[in-house]
């Protein structure tokens, strides 16, 4: 079963990715808008100065974890798929909710204790995870730069298991999936704009994850995409406000550094 002429399979492997780019490009559209400087949570200077990495390697490492990507979804929906070619019927409006919870805890608790592993252990933070945190200044297209192992183990094999344990028809997965990268481009956008739902709605947002990025917060603020539970039942949350930068701009500043 599918839409038009796409399995569902399909869309669920190819849509998150095509919503990647088109989300990040919306960002790299308003970087360019010169008075949204104000909602900069680092300055542009400071963006040069600090992330040591090309955004043409960003561009093709985020490629690689793509990659990757597609040959497991693929692979997953190949062995769990319906022969019959009939797919799977959706089943009421309140189990998908239902599933789209579980997916998002499942996700969160798999993405919080395989990231706080990554920083705790010295070997794979300092082989693995540091690729991300060469970005200190986080923009949004930057946001699946990891080691292809890292984006294996947080963001493939994560995605299976929320797949998997909630349930979900391939249908709901495009959506599901859609919306999970919707909502990691944001959390690396770089900025705190106010009519953004989502840094209204969650916690888990882009002022949230900037603190994880400096050196001060590196062992702080595991949590991703969606909840903040897991820090604060475990101790690692920094709380955080949001203050005018002196020269302009907005920035994400703790409440106390510990």
């Amino acid at each position: 079963m599918g839409i038009g002429a796409v399995s569902d399979e399909l869309l669920g492997t190819f849509m998150p990715i095509a919503v990647y780019w088109l989300y990040s490009g919306l960002y790299v559209a308003l970087d360019g808008v010169g008075r949204l400087d104000g909602y900069r949570l680092h300055t542009r200077e400071e963006a040069a100065a600090k992330n040591v990495v090309s955004k043409s390697t960003v561009v093709r490492g985020v490629l690689v974890q793509q990659a990757f990507q597609v040959a497991v979804s693929l692979t997953l929906f190949a062995v769990i798929g319906d022969e019959s070619g009939t797919g799977q019927k959706q089943p009421p409006a309140l189990v998908i909710v239902l599933q789209f919870i579980v997916a998002m805890v499942v996700m969160d608790t798999w993405q919080y204790f395989m990231h706080r592993y990554m920083h705790i252990n010295k070997f794979l933070y300092k082989h693995i995870h540091s690729k991300h945190h060469t970005l200190v200044v986080p923009y949004s297209f930057g946001a699946l730069y990891n080691h292809p192992l890292e984006g294996l183990i947080l963001d493939t094999i994560g995605g299976a298991l929320s797949f998997l344990v909630s349930g979900m028809t391939p249908r709901t997965s495009i959506f599901f999936f859609s919306f999970a990268t919707v909502k990691t481009v944001d959390d690396h956008c770089g900025l705190w704009l106010p009519g953004n739902i989502l840094q209204k709605l969650f916690s888990n947002n882009s002022a949230y994850h900037d603190i994880h990025h400096q050196l001060y917060g590196n062992k702080y603020n595991f949590s991703q995409p969606f909840f903040v539970m897991w820090d604060k039942i475990l101790g690692t949350y920094m709380p955080y406000s949001i203050e005018q930068r002196q020269g302009g701009g907005v920035e994400s500043r703790p409440a106390k550094l510990y």
